[in-house]
């Protein structure tokens, strides 16, 4: 193989993979121009030259049973990736995120010697003590993006790179919510809340009408509030825009915004987020907020039979091992349940200007140049694995 057929294969499975994926690309192209990237991706890897076999969209589901209802058609998926990379393999694998797909797809090549690559630590089921194992049969390296990870997976001989975290890098350190609030043509003294129910349809489904609910009972409490609701999609919005109607709202202002996140939760005085990695990008944003999350029952009766998980569900909380957000999960998450807290933030300044402080810090420790780091780790897994009439440009 020479350098002009460097051949990198990746599977994204949802937003913010393909965010990471695109990051990684971009990065590794600096070093070698003329590599191939394909495999599964979305937009955003499509916009740095990959070459989408599939759309990320056909394993955007969460929860057991959302799964369970696409099983065959991402299971056939499976196979067909299998096949086809096994018939051509290419240099190196990379599984960004997207565990239950990749690690089996990882596992599967590995052994037929192919280099892997997982990007993105499972962050809540490897800490069931048994599935290291799975990862490190599947993963070749594992790139880490939180600096608690690395001491488990060297405990038990896997090699991994911590490599920080693409956002912290994106996000600006400072405080930027009055500068976004004129751009939005909001004034600083007003009340403002972001509702982020989730970026896939699954998550609107249970979670939509819970948070127009406690969207109500805080603005009872404060008339003046205006709430802010970033859709990911035409599809969420649309459902969002059922439950106002099912809800019965009209006077609740609510403004919908096509994307947005940042800007919605940057100007927010608290945000009401699904767990997820929307709940980081409010962490790096400085805000105060509150996390919810509710699946379906059959998910949630599978996920607590499973056990074994951390105590906590927000990656703030999971960062800093305490519990610095409010969680409020399933039948907890009533409407009356999560307006309390967050107008118990709202209130409480002192409490607030201390999050600011702990977030600060955390940004502080995220913020490693991930992408440039992830690509290095890329590279020398090439180098172990490919022959030394590669060039790679210094």
């Amino acid at each position: 193989m020479t350098a002009l057929a460097v051949r990198i294969a990746l599977v994204a499975g949802e937003a913010s993979g393909d965010l990471l994926a695109s990051q990684l690309i971009q990065a590794l192209r600096a070093k070698l121009p003329n590599a191939v990237f394909f495999g599964v991706g979305g937009p955003k890897m499509l916009g740095m030259g990959f070459d989408a076999w599939y759309p990320l969209e056909t394993l955007a589901v969460r929860g057991y049973a959302e799964v369970l209802g696409r099983f065959r058609e991402i299971a056939a998926i499976r196979r067909q990736l299998t096949r086809r990379l096994l018939a051509d393999p290419p240099d190196v694998f990379i599984g960004v995120d997207a565990p239950d797909f990749n690690l089996s797809l990882e596992k599967t090549l590995k052994k037929r010697g192919i280099s892997t690559i997982h990007y993105v630590s499972p962050s809540i089921w490897a800490w069931r003590g048994g599935r290291i194992h799975k990862i490190g049969a599947a993963a070749s390296r594992v790139l880490a993006l939180f600096p608690f990870e690395p001491a488990l997976y060297e405990r038990h001989g896997i090699p991994v790179s911590y490599v920080g975290h693409p956002l912290a890098d994106m996000l600006p350190l400072a405080d930027g919510r009055d500068d976004a609030r004129a751009l939005l043509g909001l004034s600083p003294q007003e009340p403002v809340f972001a509702l982020l129910p989730g970026s896939r349809q699954g998550e609107l489904k249970y979670m939509a009408d819970a948070f127009i609910e406690t969207a109500r009972r805080i603005h009872q409490a404060i008339p003046d509030a205006v709430f802010l609701a970033p859709m990911a999609t035409r599809e969420t919005r649309l459902l969002f825009e059922a439950a106002l109607h099912r809800c019965e709202v009209p006077e609740l202002p609510i403004r919908l915004l096509f994307g947005h996140a940042h800007q919605a939760m940057m100007v927010a005085d608290v945000v009401l987020v699904a767990s997820g990695t929307a709940t980081l990008e409010a962490a790096l944003l400085k805000r105060p907020m509150v996390m919810v999350y509710k699946m379906s029952p059959v998910s949630y009766w599978l996920m607590q039979r499973i056990g074994g998980y951390l105590p906590y569900y927000s990656l703030p909380n999971i960062l800093c091992g305490r519990f610095v957000v409010p969680e409020f999960i399933q039948d907890d998450a009533t409407p009356e349940n999560i307006a309390q807290a967050v107008l118990n933030l709202y209130a409480d300044k002192a409490v607030c200007e201390r999050l600011r402080a702990v977030f600060r810090e955390m940004h502080l420790k995220l913020r490693q140049n991930a992408a440039e780091k992830a690509a290095a780790a890329v590279l020398g897994q090439l180098s172990s694995t490919v022959s030394a009439s590669v060039a790679v440009n210094a």
